[in-house]
């Protein structure tokens, strides 16, 4: 039994036979600040953490951390070596499906070729040391603008994705991993009832005609109120939709919980686990952003060179095109300089975690942080701490504090 699988497994006993009710946090590891403040967080509150990398920010071309699988879970356990961490940190695959790195849909690549890439991909993270990989290929490039591939053709596709991981574990003499399955993204069509209930039975059937019903999914992602611009969870969605999950001995999983307004909810409602991400890089941004505005009185009264790392931080984004895929509507055309500051802050922030390890970026962070030694110990820990406290505050949220014990 996989270990994560196991862990699935008693937080349902403890809902069923304790009343006890927890929601796993997996926190998406744009930055090496980030999965740093995870692991310290893991640590001092004694709590299992999921890590869910994105092929754009984990994969085998490093994606924009720079990391492959094996460099990012490589990272996760020197981590955790250095906060003592005992509790179990879950290396996880978030949207593993074509055309859902962005290259892939920048190069135009055709099903067959952007296929192949997921399944190597799957390979690397298996190799590295995965234990939960998110199939979803609920997109579809090959088809007009908005429309969404047939639930039956999501199926097919997730199952064949499955069917090929199980392969090369077997080939490589691992252990099972666990699966995550669905979407929260309204053209995965799986956010009506009526297609999330086809999608669930379609699958059974189709794992099971394959010999393939051990690879049960461990979690189902749906919509449950929240995305990339609201915040407001929906109770009575999650309440349903658990409903249905839950006797497959699946749990749902949100994403999108960045920000959201009630998140003592999730436990409450039998949330299974939830996604945050954005969030944790506007800390590591405001943190930065801070300690930008102490250096530049730091070389005022010094008399330094100024270090303008919020400036380096904003040209390295407004350079690599990625704000464009943030625009609204409205700004489709603008320059960057011809928005609103509001949103060319919104933007630089959201953007920061594209450009994290831009040569011109690191060199200035060094530089400040080198500068702010001077008077402060240790500027980088003050980062990572302001991530830590923003992470810690789900762990709160979501009953996690000790929940290593709890789910041992």
């Amino acid at each position: 039994m996989p270990k994560l699988r196991h862990t699935i497994l008693r937080l349902i006993d403890l809902r069923e036979h304790e009343h006890t009710n927890l929601t796993l946090l997996a926190v998406c590891p744009n930055s090496a600040a980030v999965l740093e403040a995870a692991v310290k967080v893991a640590a001092r509150c004694h709590t299992p953490m999921l890590f869910a990398a994105t092929l754009n920010q984990v994969d085998r071309d490093g994606g924009y951390t720079g990391w492959t699988p094996a460099q990012f879970v490589a990272e996760m356990q020197q981590y955790a070596v250095r906060y003592g961490c005992t509790s179990p940190l879950h290396p996880c695959l978030d949207h593993g499906g074509m055309w859902l790195k962005d290259r892939h849909t920048r190069d135009k690549l055709p099903l067959d070729q952007a296929t192949h890439e997921v399944k190597l991909s799957l390979t690397a993270c298996l190799e590295a040391g995965y234990t939960l990989l998110h199939i979803d290929p609920t997109v579809d490039r090959t088809l007009p603008a908005g429309e969404a591939p047939a639930v039956p053709v999501v199926v097919e596709r997730t199952v064949d994705l499955i069917e090929h991981t199980e392969r090369e574990r077997l080939r490589l003499g691992l252990a099972e991993v666990a699966y995550e399955v669905g979407t929260e993204e309204v053209h995965g069509g799986l956010v009506d009832v009526e297609n999330f209930v086809l999608f669930l039975e379609l699958l059974k059937t189709q794992l099971a005609a394959r010999d393939l019903a051990h690879a049960w999914p461990t979690f189902v992602v749906a919509q449950v109120g929240t995305d990339l611009h609201t915040t407001a969870f929906d109770p009575a969605a999650a309440r349903r939709l658990t409903a249905i999950v839950q006797p497959t001995g699946a749990l749902l999983k949100g994403h999108y919980t960045d920000w959201v307004e009630n998140p003592a909810d999730y436990p409450a409602t039998g949330m299974g686990g939830a996604n945050v991400g954005p969030e944790f890089t506007a800390a590591e941004f405001d943190a930065l952003e801070e300690l930008d505005r102490r250096a530049a009185r730091l070389t005022a009264t010094r008399r330094l060179e100024a270090v303008n790392f919020m400036a380096v931080l904003e040209a390295a984004v407004v350079a690599s095109n990625r704000w464009q895929k943030w625009l609204q509507a409205e700004e489709q055309g603008k320059g960057f300089a011809d928005l609103a500051p509001a949103r060319r802050r919104w933007l630089a922030q959201t953007g920061a975690r594209y450009v994290w390890t831009d040569p011109s970026v690191v060199a200035a962070r060094r530089t400040l942080y080198a500068q702010l030694a001077l008077v402060a110990p240790d500027p980088h820990a003050y980062v990572v701490e302001a991530v830590a406290r923003s992470i810690e505050h789900y762990v709160d949220a979501f009953n996690l504090y000790d929940a290593a014990t709890w789910l041992a």
